[in-house]
């Protein structure tokens, strides 16, 4: 992600946050103009201009997404009047504003959790993982099977988000579209996800301790997604980010072999 491209998500999720009336239906809108100019080069094209005046890109919007709701119109209007590295970018960006507007539309509701819960269910079917990646399979069909699968189960706007993801993957493989997908939902939420490994499941107590241990060393609010795995054998092993701490005996006895064979 270039400079540009940071300053101007930083920017037009700021505006995002401070615009009143988010609901569901804007999310739905956002992730509408996604797809919609991720499939235009010329439209893409055209609202990722800096050098076209930004009066003139906001011209666009209010031509081409002239029935968008008003909170959903003044947010793409100030996303592209920022100055994106790429049209790329611009519509990985809008596609971010449609999952943040989801995350305020649905505060009350655990997104974060739900979508990893089924990131578990993709990861341990190959099958359903295969019909929601294929390159081959009708995009509509897959959003479609999603809210098939999701409605009911999870929250509206954890539905939203997963069938729009998987309608506009990009190139993009399903389980990589629901990583980023929580992480921007928890950063919404301004807290960390930490997904944490173990041989059995964790105790109230276990996971309250470790809840104060994280967000003492982080210094925010952490959400934990649990992994039962055996492999771990015992001890736990956490991600946050790109940052893993491994106590696991199995990660010990790895080290000593590692030791014993230099």
């Amino acid at each position: 992600m270039g400079s540009a491209t940071t300053q101007a998500l930083s920017a037009s999720a700021a505006a995002l946050s401070a615009e009143k009336g988010i609901t569901i239906e804007t999310a739905a809108e956002l992730f509408t103009a996604a797809r919609l100019i991720g499939e235009s080069g010329q439209l893409s094209g055209a609202l990722s201009d800096s050098a076209a005046p930004a009066e003139a890109r906001a011209g666009v919007v209010a031509a081409v997404f002239g029935a968008a709701s008003a909170p959903t119109k003044t947010v793409l209007s100030r996303a592209v009047s920022e100055r994106w590295s790429s049209a790329a970018d611009l519509v990985d960006g809008i596609e971010e504003l449609a999952i943040r507007a989801a995350a305020i539309a649905g505060e009350s509701d655990d997104i974060e959790g739900e979508i990893f819960a089924f990131s578990r269910v993709v990861a341990d079917n190959p099958e359903l993982e295969l019909a929601l990646g294929s390159r081959l399979g009708d995009n509509a069909a897959k959003g479609e099977l999603v809210e098939k699968l999701l409605e009911g189960q999870t929250s509206a706007a954890t539905v939203l988000i997963v069938s729009s993801l998987v309608r506009q993957p990009r190139e993009r493989r399903v389980r990589q579209l629901l990583s980023r997908a929580s992480r921007i939902v928890s950063a919404q939420h301004e807290r960390i996800v930490a997904t944490v490994h173990s041989a059995r499941a964790l105790t109230d107590a276990q996971r309250t301790r470790l809840l104060d241990s994280l967000q003492s060393r982080y210094g925010t609010k952490v959400t934990l997604n649990e992994v039962l795995d055996p492999a771990v054998v015992g001890g736990l092993r956490i991600q946050v980010a790109d940052d893993v701490i491994d106590g696991s005996i199995s990660a010990r006895l790895a080290e000593l072999r590692q030791k014993l064979a230099g």
